[in-house]
């Protein structure tokens, strides 16, 4: 497989995608990304992306660190309980992740299969976040996956590049 994810996933038609700087060696990059608590911890912080909610993350005893194991969230949003599933379907340390939704219980997007690769640019590197994902099943959630859907993928991918390039620069401004 020469990347995480393809567009051209018939399962998964949309896409979002996002790219970091790290101040950090591809070793370094892998071994913070690999820990889900890290890589999604914006996820269990309240947001106005989030509506003013937040999901908690809990791992398998694997921690999300090996094919087939499983990271599950939860939480509440607008009132309604949104959950879901995700299985890590690829793992190649230190230079890529992948993993998928087995249950999906979300408001804007459906299942989907998310992923990172990391390239070294010297004594840095780069990591490059990717999604793609499905709008989710019936009314209202598929409308409003039209209209929030790229946006809230937009929204992760970014966070998750961006909170590991922030990590790595508080540890070298430290």
């Amino acid at each position: 497989m020469s990347a995480i994810v393809t567009r051209a996933e018939a399962s998964f038609p949309l896409h979002g995608e996002s790219s970091a700087q790290l101040d950090a060696t591809v070793e370094q990059a892998f071994a913070y990304l690999d820990d889900f608590k890290a890589l999604s911890a914006h996820m269990e912080k309240r947001s106005a992306k989030m509506m003013g909610s937040r999901m908690s993350i809990t791992t398998d005893a694997l921690g999300g660190r090996a094919v087939g194991s499983t990271v599950r969230m939860e939480g509440r949003v607008l009132g309604m309980r949104l959950s879901l599933e995700e299985v890590v379907t690829e793992r190649l340390p230190p230079s890529r992740k992948a993993w998928q939704t087995v249950d999906a219980r979300l408001l804007v997007i459906g299942n989907y299969r998310l992923g990172f690769e990391i390239s070294p640019r010297g004594d840095s590197s780069t990591v490059r976040v990717v999604i793609d994902y499905d709008l989710p099943a019936g009314w209202p959630a598929r409308w409003l996956g039209r209209l929030l859907g790229g946006y809230y993928a937009q929204w992760c991918t970014q966070k998750m590049a961006q909170d590991a390039a922030r990590h790595f620069r508080d540890l070298r401004g430290a």
